[in-house]
């Protein structure tokens, strides 16, 4: 299954969380989807899924969420352009 990434961000929130988010389409898919992600300290991530814009498909979107649950590679590869994106302080670089 093709995976084409939009756009991607990741940002450090004041309490010095990360928060950040993927918006992608899949091959044959109607509707992009966003991915957002969360973590504290940027080791573990929780995740929320919805459509970017307008809804499409239930039966496509619970397709996305099984596939993010069960490809490691596919999740990873949106985190990681997420996470590309972030700029490093300098006091931490």
């Amino acid at each position: 299954m093709n995976l084409e990434i939009i756009k991607a961000d990741m940002k450090r929130v004041e309490d010095r969380s990360f928060v950040g988010s993927t918006v992608f389409t899949l091959e044959n898919h109607s509707s992009p989807y966003e991915i957002t992600f969360f973590s504290t300290r940027g080791t573990e991530w929780d995740y929320s899924l919805s459509f970017a814009g307008e809804p499409g498909s239930e039966e496509q979107f619970l397709e996305v969420d099984a596939l993010l649950e069960n490809d490691d590679d596919v999740y990873n590869q949106l985190l990681d352009a997420a996470l590309d994106t972030q700029e490093i302080p300098e006091e931490e670089a």
